[in-house]
């Protein structure tokens, strides 16, 4: 089972080519980073990680820039998204971010993406928050059609373009993979998806998430995808909780780095020592 790291990388915080190099010299395998184009300053949607948002959330990097910096200091580190709010992109744009990053990282881009929490930055964006799951769909079905053919077009509810040119392409098409742990996320990974990245699965909840895995691997049996990998996102540190996600069935999972020790070189560094001291062990 992999390890990874997925983390906040801020204006005021670690530089992100000093995490990936630390990463990638510690041994973990991935780092995945949040996007969040702005947070709005008047807003009534809950966080759905407790009743204070850290105001990391507010001052993000772009992704695809900091995993572009990121990419030119490492050589095997896989590098992601997690997760990217596609509905605050025109999928043209998009497509194009995403070939960049991958082809200038030697195909090691995985494009994790997500339809969001926050009903008032998804308004900011244009969007209606009923109908953000089928236009996050159509957008990836618009990026994917945008990285395979010469002279795409697509013509949808959400997303319209006749024929046009777009290059680069992709060192390989990158792995979607999608976020959530709702009712019908399986049926949109088996859809849209090469990969299922469920968020802060704790080990009350391992009982009932391992028989999900089975119903997933079932799923994707019946459908003829093969092995699909599943990613905890904000996993439990720890080696009974390494031990218990294995046995569930995971394939991966990405450690949180701390907002406090995410805002300084000495603190991300010291993480990551205790994070792969757990590995070691």
């Amino acid at each position: 089972m992999h390890a990874g790291i997925a983390g906040f990388v801020t204006d005021d915080g670690v530089d992100p080519r000093t995490l990936a190099r630390a990463a990638e010299q510690r041994g973990f395998h991935s780092v995945f980073l949040t996007e969040h184009t702005h947070i709005p300053a008047s807003r009534t949607t809950p966080w759905p990680g407790g009743d204070v948002l850290p105001g990391a959330y507010s001052r993000l990097l772009d992704p695809f820039s900091a995993l572009t910096a990121m990419a030119t200091v490492t050589e095997e580190l896989v590098l992601g998204t997690g997760v990217c709010l596609v509905n605050q992109h025109h999928p043209i744009t998009l497509a194009k971010q995403v070939a960049t990053v991958d082809l200038l990282s030697d195909g090691r881009f995985e494009f994790g993406v997500g339809a969001g929490w926050n009903r008032e930055e998804m308004v900011n964006h244009d969007v209606d928050p009923a109908r953000r799951t089928a236009a996050m769909l159509e957008r990836i079905d618009a990026v994917r059609t945008i990285w395979t053919r010469d002279e795409p077009e697509y013509h949808g509810e959400f997303v319209d373009f006749d024929p046009i040119w777009s290059w680069p392409k992709p060192a390989r098409s990158p792995a979607v993979l999608l976020g959530g742990s709702g009712r019908g996320v399986l049926e949109r990974v088996l859809s849209h998806g090469d990969g299922w990245m469920p968020t802060r699965v704790r080990l009350s909840e391992i009982d009932a998430f391992s028989t999900r895995v089975a119903e997933f691997r079932r799923m994707c049996a019946t459908r003829g995808r093969g092995h699909l990998p599943v990613i905890v996102f904000d996993a439990v540190a720890g080696r009974e909780a390494l031990a218990m996600y294995s046995e569930a069935g995971v394939d991966r999972v990405l450690f949180s780095l701390t907002a406090d020790n995410a805002a300084t070189e000495r603190g991300c560094l010291e993480e990551l020592d205790a994070l792969a001291s757990i590995l070691d062990r």
